[in-house]
């Protein structure tokens, strides 16, 4: 009966618009429709960053881009994530700089970190699980918001 009442009808445009407007969040596919990393509470962070260790975890190796407002807002997260994957190694980068809002990238594999202005973005964490066998896609996981792993409870 329910389903018959929000099938149709206000009720049923109303369930649609408000699952559309808060954009339900339960795994990290979910996040791959948002241009600008969404707000996540206690418990989505918990289970995406449990996911997101596994993914990891599975990988050989990754890249990570970050979309951000500053270089050190992109610095920042970097590090934040650093501190979370402390056998994960990257150049130094603390001398880089750039002007405005800025695309970071690293890539795990090579330790290499460079930095650009880029506008048009949108703001957050791209992370993209890389593998040696090539029949294997990379697959990209984001964009988390970029204090995701400052975050301590998870």
């Amino acid at each position: 009966m329910l389903n018959h009442i929000c099938g149709h009808g206000t009720i049923g445009r109303l369930v649609k618009l408000i699952n559309v407007f808060f954009m339900l969040i339960n795994q990290l596919i979910d996040l791959n429709k948002y241009k600008t990393a969404p707000k996540l509470d206690l418990v989505q962070i918990q289970k995406l960053a449990k996911e997101l260790d596994e993914q990891i975890g599975n990988s050989d190796w990754l890249t990570i881009g970050v979309m951000a407002k500053s270089d050190c807002e992109a610095k920042s997260a970097l590090r934040t994530f650093i501190n979370k994957y402390s056998y994960i190694k990257f150049t130094d980068f603390e001398k880089l700089k750039a002007v405005g809002n800025v695309f970071l990238k690293g890539n795990q594999k090579t330790g290499e970190v460079y930095i650009r202005s880029e506008y048009g973005l949108g703001e957050g964490i791209l992370l993209t699980c890389q593998y040696n066998d090539l029949s294997q896609n990379s697959v990209t996981y984001g964009p988390l918001p970029l204090n995701f792993f400052a975050t301590k409870n998870y």
